[in-house]
C-alpha cells in the first residue's frame, strides 16, 4: 500500500501563495507553485485561495479542473501521458491507450493501487511523426507499440 503524506497544513499553504498575492493574475502562479510544492492542488488550498483571492471556491475549482497539469489528488511516483491527438490515433494510439487502460483497470487520470503508476490523457507532445507517443515521466517517447508500452508500465511499477 503506497504511504499518503498528510495534507498540506494551511500555514503550508499560506507560505506559497501570500508571497505572489501582489502579482496581476496571482491565481495560475499560484496553482503552479502549489503543484510544483505539494503534487497536486488540495481541496484546502482551493479553500485558501478563493479566501485570499476573494473568490469562490467554484471558481478556483474551475480554474483547477480546465487546466489539465492541474491535479486534485497526488499522481502516482510515475506518471505516463498517452497522447490523444488525432495524429497519434490514426496510427493506433487509441487502441494503445484503451488496451493500457483496460490492462491496468484504470480510468484517465487513474492511479494503480500500489501508488507507482498514474495514466493520463495529453493532447498533443508534439511527436506527431512519431506517434503513438507518451510522456514518461519527463521522457518523450515515440513510435511506441504494445510491446513498448508494456516494457515502460513494468519497468514504473518495478
Amino acid at each position: 500500500m503506497p504511504q499518503t503524506l498528510p495534507p498540506p497544513t494551511d500555514a503550508e499553504i499560506d507560505a506559497i501563495i501570500v508571497p505572489l498575492k501582489d502579482l496581476e493574475g496571482p491565481l495560475l502562479p499560484m496553482l503552479h507553485a502549489l503543484q510544483a510544492a505539494f503534487g497536486h492542488i488540495s481541496s484546502a488550498a482551493i479553500a485558501r485561495l478563493s479566501h485570499l483571492l476573494n473568490m469562490t471556491k467554484a471558481e478556483v475549482h474551475g480554474v483547477v479542473s480546465f487546466y489539465h497539469d492541474f491535479r486534485e489528488r497526488p499522481a502516482g511516483r510515475h506518471v505516463v501521458k498517452i497522447c490523444r491527438a488525432e495524429s497519434c490515433q490514426a496510427v493506433g494510439g487509441d487502441v494503445l491507450a484503451a488496451e493500457t487502460l483496460a490492462r491496468l483497470g484504470l480510468d484517465w487520470h487513474g492511479t494503480t493501487a500500489d501508488g507507482r503508476l498514474t495514466v493520463e490523457p495529453v493532447y498533443c507532445l508534439g511527436m506527431c511523426a512519431c506517434g503513438p507517443a507518451a510522456l514518461v515521466d519527463d521522457t518523450v517517447v515515440g513510435r511506441l507499440d504494445a510491446t513498448r508500452l508494456e516494457q515502460i508500465l513494468t519497468e514504473a511499477r518495478a
